[in-house]
């Protein structure tokens, strides 16, 4: 008796474990195995195991969706049916297949992993842990399937009742609907806010923390100092962190051999005001009380969503301008980018709008031969913010001088325009813009210098890397292959990277995610040797010699 007890107890964990197992489709696993095979192949940025497994959990479970509806629509048509034996020997044939394309892919994995490494000059890995990958992998893609039966009961519970009043087809349209919106509320309203309250919370935290390294300045032409506008407590983490970093006058002078002045650099925080075009407004008055007006150069910045400034991209063409220039930038989140751009996008955009708006007007009332040249500077989110804080035909009477944007995000109007309407025969990640007198775009190697083209009144440079998911994500690559994608390709972009349905799309969601993980030079971190290139295009500065700017780079470089 005791013994049946230990043989019998564990039969109907069995049985539920068969009937699951068998409740998967032939069709769906087939599909779903060769969605997650190819998800294994190589996009822009290198992964780490971990999120190769997420990636690679919902690849299988998009690829398992494609099967079954698939086989909905076999028999939907009413096409000839399998017989019980054949059903049973195709799917012990696809689990074979299956088990053998996934352990070939998966032995792979590394050796794709490592031709995007290679570019980017990483050491190779030996191994891409395949046995942690795919466990973890069919883990996510258990939960996604039982998440998406759950979906299906609800749908069929409420179909069900409703017909009760309604016809069928109504029944269940109208069950599907409100199955949907049950499942986004749950998902909307517990996990994304929670999530998000989270993420709030722990990032104004941040912002608001005080690095005791960082004193208030103590000279009082600077922003937070005892005679500024602007307290210092207010300025945010990045706000401090810009104010006091910086190549001072002094570094300046000694690399040219020749006095120069301090930079100026001005920054009104979140908190300085309530309003975008309070803040403005603060930052307008300060920039003069610091004499910005009184510099030959003046850059109107845009930060990233957490207010930070590239120092690659100011300290770089503070020493071009030999000092003799400010710049002036307003906070509008505390938020990462892509959260900002998610819950909060016309923050940013409203804050670039004021700034511009406050500081254009008051330059315009400035006599033309005594006031600063004009510039427009942002990275990222700041980039698409300050691109479209300007309309070009308002400013065509009395234009500002140039910008440099660098890696904009895919949503960033002025740059899809310009990029759709390249000239035939240019690349997409690397474009020209009709006879390039006003537009140009460069990446690591300098691509600034166009034979024949001669810059206008207005210059623009776009710097951008084709290994920037970023800039290069297309919400249409999950139906069709980008036109970036396309020979001729970008230096930085593994030749084994292939477009395939759905999967390239999750891979570039991912990568988008890890844009700021790669060595400097590629994906989203841009060297300050390729700065260099851009703002002197931009700026056209007098004075430097090739030779100075050979020895800019080596200077950046060893930093």
């Amino acid at each position: 008796m005791e013994h049946v007890q230990q043989t019998d107890l564990p039969r109907p964990v069995y049985r539920h474990i068969s009937t699951f197992l068998r409740s998967f489709s032939t069709s769906g696993l087939l599909v779903g195995i060769l969605f997650f095979a190819v998800s294994l192949t190589p996009s822009l940025i290198p992964r780490p195991y971990l999120i190769q497994a997420v990636i690679s959990g919902f690849s299988l479970a998009a690829g398992y969706a494609v099967g079954v509806s698939l086989r909905w629509l076999w028999s939907f048509f009413e096409l000839p049916e399998p017989t019980v034996r054949r059903a049973r020997t195709l799917k012990i044939a696809a689990a074979i297949v299956s088990i053998a394309a996934a352990a070939v892919f998966l032995w792979q994995a590394a050796h794709w992993q490592n031709t995007v490494r290679h570019i980017m000059g990483l050491e190779p890995i030996e191994s891409a842990e395949p046995v942690k990958l795919g466990l973890i992998a069919v883990l996510m893609f258990i939960v996604l399937v039982l998440l998406a039966r759950l979906f299906r009961l609800t749908f069929r519970v409420l179909s069900r009742w409703l017909q009760y009043f309604l016809t069928r087809p109504i029944a269940n349209a109208l069950g599907g609907l409100v199955a949907l919106a049950l499942f986004w509320s749950a998902a909307n309203g517990v996990i994304f806010k929670f999530a998000l309250r989270a993420a709030d919370s722990s990032f104004q935290q941040l912002d608001a923390l005080m690095d005791p390294e960082i004193a208030p300045p103590a000279d009082l032409a600077r922003t937070g100092s005892g005679a500024s506008l602007v307290h210092w407590d207010e300025l945010g983490r990045q706000g401090r962190q810009f104010i006091a970093s910086g190549p001072t006058g002094a570094d300046i002078g000694a690399f040219f051999g020749a006095a120069a002045p301090d930079p100026v650099r001005v920054y009104v925080g979140l908190n300085s005001a309530e309003t975008a075009r309070e803040r403005a407004k603060l930052a307008l008055e300060e920039l003069k009380r610091a004499g910005g007006f009184e510099r030959k150069s003046l850059i109107v910045v845009v930060p990233t969503g957490t207010g930070w400034i590239d120092p690659e991209a100011l300290d770089t063409v503070e020493y071009l301008l030999h000092g003799d220039v400010a710049s002036v930038a307003v906070q509008y989140s505390y938020l990462t980018s892509w959260l900002s751009l998610l819950v909060e996008p016309g923050y940013g955009a409203d804050a670039a709008d004021a700034l511009f708006d406050a500081v254009y007007g008051y330059w315009t009332t400035l006599p033309r031969d005594r006031r600063p040249k004009l510039y427009l500077h942002g990275l990222s989110l700041g980039a698409m913010n300050s691109q479209g804080s300007v309309d070009l035909f308002d400013v065509i009477s009395d234009p500002f001088q140039g910008a440099l944007w660098s890696g904009p995000p895919f949503p960033s109007a002025l740059w899809r325009s310009v990029t759709a309407d390249r000239v035939a025969g240019s690349s997409a990640w690397l474009p020209r813009y009709r006879d390039s007198s006003a537009i140009r775009f460069t990446s690591q190697e300098n691509a600034l210098d166009i034979p024949g083209a001669h810059w206008g009144a207005m210059r623009i440079v776009y710097l951008q890397y084709a290994s920037d998911p970023v800039t290069f994500f297309d919400p249409h690559s999950f139906y069709r292959e980008p036109d970036w994608m396309k020979p001729p390709r970008g230096p930085d972009v593994s030749p084994a990277l292939n477009w395939f349905p759905v999967v390239t799309g999750l891979q570039l969601l991912a990568d988008m995610a890890l844009a700021t993980t790669s060595p400097m030079g590629y994906g989203h971190v841009y060297a300050p040797e390729h700065y260099i290139d851009a703002w002197m295009a931009v700026t056209d500065p007098q004075g430097i010699t090739a030779e100075d700017v050979t020895r800019l780079k080596a200077q950046f470089s060893v930093r």
